[in-house]
């Protein structure tokens, strides 16, 4: 998640993997992504027009990748979704790149936002 995304949109879609080698090596073999690590338990990948991760440092989720959008202002993206009776999942907390918090939508989807810096 190393560039900033638009205001509001969705910017980053990360999986949470068991093996990052061998995520990498079937999502580059199979359609091409390119990868940039950033550490031993997460790498950024590239599909050419949208960014991605693939992590270790949670269990895997079936059911799906975890969506991630962009915002401006992380304290009023925050206060958005909770006024919009959204249940913070993760508390903001800080990564390379920026911080971010996850919270849950009302059919229980769980999203996170981010912010850089």
């Amino acid at each position: 998640m190393g560039m900033r995304g638009s205001d509001r949109q969705i910017d980053n879609i990360e999986f949470n993997v068991a093996d990052i080698a061998r995520s990498k090596a079937f999502y580059g073999q199979v359609f091409g992504w390119t990868f940039t690590d950033f550490g031993p338990s997460y790498t950024e990948f590239s599909d050419g027009r949208l960014s991605g991760g693939f992590s270790t440092g949670e269990p895997v989720r079936p059911g799906g990748p975890l969506v991630i959008l962009y915002a401006a202002d992380l304290a009023e993206a925050q206060r958005r979704v909770e006024a919009a009776q959204g249940r913070i999942s993760r508390a903001v907390f800080a990564f390379p790149g920026g911080r971010r918090f996850h919270f849950i939508d009302p059919d229980g989807y769980e999203l996170a936002v981010w912010s850089a810096g």
